[in-house]
């Protein structure tokens, strides 16, 4: 007979509700504060609504009717330095906070709408319009709200995508020696989204001071939490990670407040995560003004039993019993929120006859439609640039794989924002090529060995950069693995920018390995350089050389983009000439280098392909140009380079290694036939692997990927279309 023992979880997990005595306490200050608050947000909800039915917005509206009291409630328990990261069903979170920030000493029922009040009631409504005069500009609207100065990071559209971002934050609040804290909102829905666990355990692990917090409202668009979940209690999910956890009732604002004191009395303290899942319910449908009823996932009478417990009568209730409000009061409070309301409207709003539409100075100008995408790297200006063809110092031979990892070392020493995080890259000597060697003895608190969750990690440094005290250098060991983060890669880090209305900076810097040539198979060999070059907002560097790449490296962690680092594990033992106690130079983003001059074709190519392309070009004699492009980014590409050899050859090759599926040269080679048509004697050429993904067995990935006698039979092929003057040079 086996023995059992019954095992806890060493967290707590409570349920936490008011009693009178709980109303007795509490300061009427604050439940003035938090019944105007409530209000003005069910104000602002119901005219958005009717706003969206006479189609004055563009896309949808989540309303958060019947859940502010969770929002109001945990907000107002905030002090202005913490932060908050809002799900795509924001808008009580967002006023929240933002009210909360322009009110330091609350609201009151009496005067619930001054000035400041009426511009952040009006900048919110036009931002859910797409209008100028909104927070981003327009460019966010009702799932992507923004207002750093109040310590809004952001509503987010992607479920549960905010998670990571979230914990980046918290982690530069504990580093920055801060007890400000981070509240996540997210649905039920969310909780069952990997990056949201991810992140659970990533923050209990470094003991980050982040509340994790769950509206649940038990649908997600109209699948009951029950459907999707063994236990629906999703607070549950906090103890497995040692986070403590709280499951309060939602439809009661008091309740949410305690639990949130002590949820941050614990946050601050330096303990870690908390957990806090509090039961709510939507009136209406996942998005517009329907109720859920009318769609059939719901009864009218379930609708009517929770709307007979709405936050604000129970906030109303309790304060008339103990004379903290009159009726009279309460009824003079809802009159000026929604004729605040009213006005907005008004004023952003012209009728004609008897259509009403917005007025038409109010939209963002077409031309602001790529504004933001990226920065103007004037951050780069007046730097001391170098290149290896014209630098007059001393130099020295030196592995790839040594300079990079003395570049990041000699710039964590002259810049204490710099952290690198990733797997395995605080052990083995260096990580798992060397990249790292020295920093885990130097900075110990500053290199981080993630858990294998790319999504959270990498997410996670994008939530540094977008608060903006430290600077990331995230390190994907393989980079396949780009696809695990997919989500916090191009929909947020990517995205960001200009997402949020084009004047956010992201200095993020994303280091990854190409290991075609390893054996590794399908899932560890691809060259992502084509997948990446698609998504606006990332830069791409893809340095051939030692040199190369200090200067590279030195450009992107002084960028305020985002910045892809492309590395070849083919390169990193390579040797090659760097200068002798000088790792502080730069090469600009967007600039290519020659490194075979010649004038009978142009090559194009990156990476360990440069060299390959060099030796088949010589070993056939053939006088071709060969350009090392360097940055592979659309805004990165250096066309006076290129156009320039274009020009003079007339002939133009592109070669990649890797697979046609990820090509580069697609884009490539379509972007030089618009510019150059004129150009050129024949169609631009490529030179890339095979259809099929790489194996393991070496001839079928020798057949899989492109290599120096593929590039010798396209040139010899190409020879026989050149123009007459090229091939009398030859």
């Amino acid at each position: 007979m086996p023995i059992k023992k019954l095992l806890k979880p060493l967290a707590a997990w409570n349920a936490l509700n008011t009693t009178s005595k709980d109303w007795d306490a509490a300061e009427p200050a604050q439940l003035n504060s938090m019944l105007t608050c409530l209000h003005l947000i069910r104000a602002f909800e119901k005219t958005t609504l009717d706003c969206a039915t006479k189609g004055l917005v563009h896309g949808p509206v989540h309303s958060s009717i019947g859940q502010e009291g969770g929002a109001v409630g945990s907000i107002w328990a905030l002090k202005s330095g913490d932060k908050v990261s809002a799900s795509h069903r924001g808008h009580h979170q967002f006023l929240a906070k933002a009210l909360n920030y322009i009110a330091p000493k609350g609201l009151t029922p009496a005067t619930p709408v001054s000035d400041e009040v009426y511009a952040v009631l009006k900048k919110t409504l036009a931002e859910i319009m797409g209008l100028a005069q909104g927070y981003c500009k327009g460019r966010g609207g009702s799932m992507h709200l923004r207002w750093e100065a109040a310590g809004m990071l952001g509503t987010n559209a992607i479920v549960g995508g905010g998670a990571p971002l979230a914990a980046g934050v918290a982690w530069n609040c504990k580093h920055a020696g801060t007890d400000n804290v981070v509240v996540n909102y997210f649905g039920d829905g969310a909780a069952n989204i990997g990056s949201v666990l991810e992140s659970f355990n990533l923050a209990a692990a470094w003991k980050l001071p982040i509340c994790f917090f769950v509206e649940n409202n038990r649908f997600a668009v109209s699948t009951k939490v029950e459907e999707v979940t063994g236990d629906p209690r999703l607070s549950a999910r906090g103890p497995g990670f040692n986070i403590p956890s709280w499951r309060v009732d939602g439809m009661n604002p008091l309740a949410v407040f305690l639990a949130m004191q002590e949820a941050l009395a614990y946050m601050r303290a330096g303990k870690g995560p908390t957990l806090i899942e509090v039961e709510v319910y939507r009136e209406t449908h996942h998005s517009g003004p329907m109720p859920g009823s009318a769609f059939r996932y719901r009864s009218k009478e379930e609708e009517a039993l929770w709307k007979s417990r709405d936050p604000l009568d129970c906030m109303e209730k309790e304060m008339l019993d103990r004379n903290l409000v009159t009726r009279d009061e309460i009824r003079s409070l809802k009159i000026a929120a929604q004729d605040a309301m009213t006005r907005v409207v008004s004023e952003l709003t012209e009728k004609t006859g008897t259509d009403i539409s917005i007025k038409t100075d109010l939209w963002p100008q077409s031309d602001f439609c790529n504004f933001g995408i990226r920065g103007d790297l004037s951050e780069l200006a007046g730097l001391r640039t170098e290149e290896l063809s014209s630098y007059a110092g001393k130099l020295q031979e030196v592995k790839l794989v040594d300079a990079a990892s003395a570049v990041m070392l000699r710039r964590m020493e002259s810049d204490e924002r710099i952290v690198v995080l990733g797997e395995d890259v605080h052990r083995l000597g260096g990580g798992t090529n060397g990249a790292t060697k020295g920093i885990p003895e130097r900075f110990p608190d500053r290199i981080l060995g993630t858990p294998i969750s790319e999504n959270a990690f990498l997410g996670l440094g994008g939530g540094m950069a977008m608060d903006g005290r430290f600077i990331p250098v995230v390190e994907l060991m393989y980079a396949d693995f780009f696809w695990v983060a997919a989500d916090q890669l191009f929909n947020q880090v990517a995205k960001a920018r200009h997402m949020y209305g084009g004047d956010l900076e992201m200095p993020f810097v994303l280091r990854t390995k190409i290991a075609i040539g390893t054996g590794y198979g399908s899932q560890h060999s691809m060259d992502p350089a084509g997948v990446f070059a698609m998504s606006p907002g990332l830069r791409i560097v893809a340095p051939s050389t030692p040199f190369d790449y200090i200067g590279l490296m030195n450009s992107a962690l002084t960028c305020k983009d985002p910045v892809l680092v492309l590395e070849h594990v083919e390169l990193y033992q390579s040797v090659g000439l760097v200068p002798v106690e000088d790792l502080d130079y730069f090469i600009p983003l967007g600039k290519a280098a020659v490194a075979r001059p010649g004038k009978a074709l142009t090559v194009l190519t990156y990476l360990s392909m440069v060299k390959k392309s060099v030796d088949a070009a010589e070993s056939l004699g053939i006088d071709a140009e060969v350009i090392d492009l360097r940055s592979l980014d659309r805004a990165g590409l250096d066309w006076e380079t290129i156009g320039g050899s274009i020009r003079k050859t007339n002939n133009v090759l592109i070669v990649e290694q890797g697979t046609l599926g990820n090509s580069y040269g697609t884009m490539l080679g379509d972007e030089i036939q618009r510019r150059y048509f004129d150009w050129l004697d024949q169609p631009v050429k490529r030179v890339h692997g095979a259809e099929a993904w790489p194996s393991v067995s070496k001839v079928l990935e020798s057949a899989a990927n492109a290599g120096v006698e593929e590039i010798k039979n396209e040139l010899l092929k190409m020879l026989k279309d050149v123009g007459p003057q090229q091939r009398d040079s030859h």
